[in-house]
C-alpha cells in the first residue's frame, strides 16, 4: 500500500543532546492519525523536520513512495504539506484576511493587492468552516481562541494534501472544537491525510482512526484506535500505570474566601455574582466569548468595571490595577503562559521571582542570595525538571513551564488562585501533577477559581461549577448536579 507520508528512523540532536532518536510514522490518505506522547517526547521536533524547519541527522522521509527532503517550510507547502502550529504567530496589526493570505495576496489589475477579493475569499473560508469571525478585523483585537481559529483557517487555505495539526484546540472551547472536527471529517472525505497532535485524549478517540506513540524521542508503538482503550494508550505515553486521572483531595469549608457581587464591565460581563469558599475549587465553564476570562481580567485589575464589589476573607477590596489584586492576595495564571505568563527570553529563576521583586529587593537592589533560595524552593516544591534554574525558561517542556508560572505565584503565598486553562498544552502526566498542586493549595485553606474548556476537567476537578453564557452567569451547580450534557446545554 502506498502511503501519503512514510517516515523511518528519523534522528535529530541539538548540541549533542538527542531530541529525536527513532521517529517512525505512516499516514494513509483519507485518515486522521494521532501522534501521541508527553512533553519532550519528540513530537514537535518530528513535525519541524517534516516541515523543513529542522534538517534531519538521519532517517528517511517518503512522500507517496518517493524519497524527499524539504529544506524550508515553503518547499513543504509547495509539496502539499501544511501545519497548524501550537505556538500562535499572528501579525497583530494586520487584518484576519491579510494574515490568512500573507505572502499569497491576490493582485489587482494595476499590480497592487486586491483587498476586496482577498477579504471576500477569507470571509468565505471562515464561513465555510463555521468560524464566526469577520475577515476585516485586526488580529490585535481578537481573543486567543479567535486567533487559534484564524491559524486553522490559514493552514486549510493552502488546500494541502497532508495537514499537521499541533494542539489545534488548545485555546478554543467545545463549540469551536466541533466546528474544527466537522472540517476535519470533510477533509478526510476528500482524501486528505491529517496528523493530529493533542494532549486531550478524549479528542483523539473522537476524531482519529489510528495512532503512533513517541516517548523520550523514540517510537513506542502504533495501531488502530478501535483496538485500544484510554488506559492502555496512557500507559504507552507515560510508560507506567498512572492511576486516576483527576486527583481530588480537597474538602470545601463553609467559610467564604472570595465573594463577587454584581460585577459588570460593559460589553464584556454583566451582573456576575458568585462566592468561592476556602478549600474549594470553583469551576467556570462557558463557550468562547461567554465572558469567562473577562471575569478574571476584572478581578485582577486588567479590565475596568462599571460596578460590582469584591470581598476577600470578608473584607471589601478595591482593585484598579494588578498590583492592587496582588497586594490583596490574588494570583492569576493566565490562559497563554508564553505571551502573558512568562518572559521566554529570561531564566527559570528570573521568571519564578518576577512577581516578588519588591520582597527580594529590600534595599532597591536584588538580593541574589534571596532570589536563588526562593527559586530553589519553588523548583523543589513543584519538581520542575530543569538542568539548572539559570537556563532559559523557553527550553523547558510545556508542563514544566506551567509549573514555573505556578511557582511564580505560590512564592507570594496567595489567598485566591485564579486559573485560566491551567493544563492547556501539557501532557497527561504533567496535568496530574498540576491537579495535585491545585488540590494541595485548596486543602491548605486556599480558594481556587478555575476556567477550563475541557468538560472532563471541569467535572473532574470542581466542587461546584458556574456556567457562563453571553457575559452572564447561567447558574452555579454542584458537582453532583452536573454532567457534560447539562453544561453544554446551559452554555448555549
Amino acid at each position: 500500500m502506498e502511503f501519503l507520508l512514510e517516515v523511518e528512523g528519523l534522528r535529530k540532536s541539538f548540541g549533542g543532546v538527542a531530541a529525536l532518536s527513532d521517529g517512525r510514522f505512516q499516514l494513509r490518505a483519507g485518515s486522521v492519525h494521532a501522534l501521541c506522547g508527553g512533553n519532550g517526547a519528540g513530537k514537535s521536533t518530528f513535525l519541524k523536520i517534516l516541515m523543513g524547519i529542522h534538517m534531519r541527522d538521519a532517517g528517511s522521509i517518503r512522500r507517496r513512495g518517493t524519497e524527499v527532503t524539504y529544506s524550508t517550510p515553503a518547499e513543504a507547502l509547495a509539496a502539499g504539506i501544511a501545519i497548524i502550529e501550537q505556538e500562535l504567530s499572528p501579525v497583530p496589526h494586520m487584518t484576519v484576511a491579510e494574515n490568512i493570505y500573507l505572502g499569497r495576496e491576490p493582485s489587482s489589475r494595476f499590480g497592487g493587492i486586491d483587498f476586496k477579493t482577498m477579504n471576500r475569499n477569507a470571509q468565505a473560508l471562515l464561513d465555510r468552516l463555521g468560524f464566526n469571525i469577520r475577515a476585516s478585523l485586526l488580529m490585535m483585537n481578537l481573543s486567543v481562541a479567535q486567533i487559534q481559529l484564524v491559524e486553522i483557517a490559514k493552514a486549510l487555505s493552502h488546500n494541502a494534501e497532508v495537514i499537521f495539526m499541533d494542539e489545534p484546540t488548545s485555546a478554543i472551547g467545545e463549540k469551536e472544537a466541533q466546528y474544527l472536527f466537522t472540517a476535519v471529517e470533510r477533509l478526510k472525505a476528500e482524501g486528505k491525510g491529517i496528523v493530529y497532535v493533542s494532549h486531550r485524549l478524549s479528542e483523539i478517540f473522537q476524531i482519529a482512526d489510528s495512532y503512533t506513540v513517541f516517548r523520550d524521542g523514540s517510537y513506542v508503538g502504533s495501531g488502530n484506535l478501535a483496538d485500544t482503550d484510554r488506559p492502555s494508550l496512557i500507559r504507552m505515553i507515560v510508560g507506567r500505570e498512572l492511576g486516576d486521572e483527576y486527583i481530588k483531595t480537597n474538602a470545601p469549608s463553609d467559610v467564604p474566601g472570595l465573594e463577587v457581587s454584581g460585577l459588570t464591565a460593559p460589553g464584556k460581563i454583566d451582573d456576575v455574582s458568585f462566592t468561592a469558599r476556602k478549600g474549594e475549587i470553583l469551576g467556570i465553564y462557558g463557550l468562547m466569548g461567554s465572558g469567562r476570562s473577562e471575569i478574571f481580567n476584572c478581578l485582577f485589575g486588567l479590565d475596568r468595571t462599571s460596578r460590582g464589589s469584591i470581598r476577600i476573607d470578608g473584607e471589601d477590596i478595591t482593585v484598579g490595577k494588578p498590583a492592587d489584586a496582588m497586594a490583596h492576595g490574588i494570583a492569576f495564571v493566565t490562559e497563554d503562559r508564553k505571551s502573558t505568563g512568562l518572559n521566554l527570553t529570561d531564566s527559570v529563576r528570573s521568571n519564578i521571582c518576577m512577581a516578588s521583586l519588591p520582597e527580594l529587593s529590600p534595599r532597591f537592589n536584588m538580593d541574589r542570595r534571596m532570589e536563588a533560595d526562593a527559586s530553589r524552593r519553588m523548583v523543589e516544591r513543584f519538581d520542575i525538571k530543569a538542568a539548572r534554574d539559570t537556563m532559559p525558561v523557553s527550553d523547558l517542556s510545556g508542563g514544566n513551564q506551567q509549573k514555573v508560572v505556578l511557582g511564580k505565584w505560590f512564592l507570594r503565598n496567595p489567598k485566591v488562585l485564579l486559573l485560566d486553562e491551567p493544563t492547556r498544552g501539557v501532557d497527561v502526566g504533567a496535568k496530574r501533577e498540576i491537579y495535585r498542586i491545585v488540590c494541595a493549595f485548596a486543602e491548605e485553606g486556599g480558594t481556587v477559581v478555575m476556567i477550563s474548556s475541557e468538560i472532563d476537567e471541569v467535572l473532574g476537578m470542581s466542587d461546584r461549577i458556574m456556567v457562563m453564557r453571553r457575559g452572564r452567569s447561567a447558574g452555579i451547580y454542584s458537582r453532583e448536579q452536573s454532567d457534560a450534557q447539562s453544561l453544554v446545554h446551559l452554555s448555549t
